[in-house]
């Protein structure tokens, strides 16, 4: 049997590979079921308070309402991405014990929820302005404002949230998914601030306020070792630089 390809066709799949840099890939290509499971088992544990919640098929649900996330460049950069994008809200969820970063997703409810918008989902979502800008870049509109809960009780909005976080850039900080793939290039202000590509600036968009700049810490510790663990599953080199110890945080310009 012969096969022809139209010219249509073959421009079609030049320009997917040229914007991917693979044909055709999705997330759910790296980020199998069994690596998920895998990666995450810990989180249906009987001791976490978020059993239950975070699934495989929500995750790839919300990923797919992302195509770039996870998708983009050669097959190490991807993967890199899903080990960041997990090393990250892993910490941000953790409830193993310290220094086993086995843990991740165990928590959907930030602790302390003195304020209406405390920490919700994988990135743990806080303050008003987050919940606003999150539910118009997942098509909610005013949703997430109106009821912040939402991102604690629709697996799908949780992760969606988190995911929009990951790929979207806001005020003087670049989106985390542009620092791993290796999109971003510091300005002038961010070289005199330590801010260079790698993991570390990625916690320095997340939190920096509180775990940059101020020294080795358990927090950012933790972080560099989810990545890391995620990072030998998947088989791909961490890269440099994955502390932000002497990182200025963003507030500081």
């Amino acid at each position: 049997m012969e096969f022809s390809v139209s010219p249509v066709a073959l421009s079609c799949l030049v320009f997917l590979f040229l914007i991917t840099g693979t044909l055709a890939q999705n997330i759910g290509s790296i980020v199998t079921r069994d690596l998920f499971e895998r990666m995450l088992s810990f989180r249906n544990n009987v001791a976490c308070p978020g059993k239950g919640f975070y699934t495989y098929e929500a995750f790839i649900t919300a990923a797919n309402s992302f195509p770039a996330f996870g998708t983009t460049g050669d097959n190490t950069a991807r993967k890199k991405e899903v080990a960041a994008f997990f090393g990250q809200t892993s910490h941000e969820t953790n409830g193993g014990r310290a220094g086993t970063f086995n843990g991740g997703y165990c928590f959907v409810r930030q602790i302390d929820q003195s304020d209406r918008y405390y920490g919700r989902g994988p990135i743990q979502l806080t303050h008003r302005s987050n919940y606003e800008r999150a539910g118009r870049g997942i098509g909610v509109g005013q949703d997430l404002v109106n009821n912040p809960d939402k991102v604690a009780t629709n697996p799908v909005i949780s992760f969606k949230t988190a995911i929009w976080f990951w790929m979207t850039a806001q005020d003087n900080k670049p989106s985390c998914h542009d620092v791993i793939i290796g999109r971003w290039r510091p300005s002038p202000a961010d070289r005199s601030a330590n801010r260079v590509p790698g993991y570390g600036v990625i916690t320095n968009i997340i939190n920096g306020g509180i775990e940059c700049g101020k020294g080795r810490n358990g927090a950012v510790e933790s972080r560099i070792g989810f990545y890391k663990r995620y990072c030998g599953m998947l088989n791909v080199p961490t890269g440099n630089n994955l502390d932000c110890y002497n990182q200025k945080n963003f507030a500081q310009g």
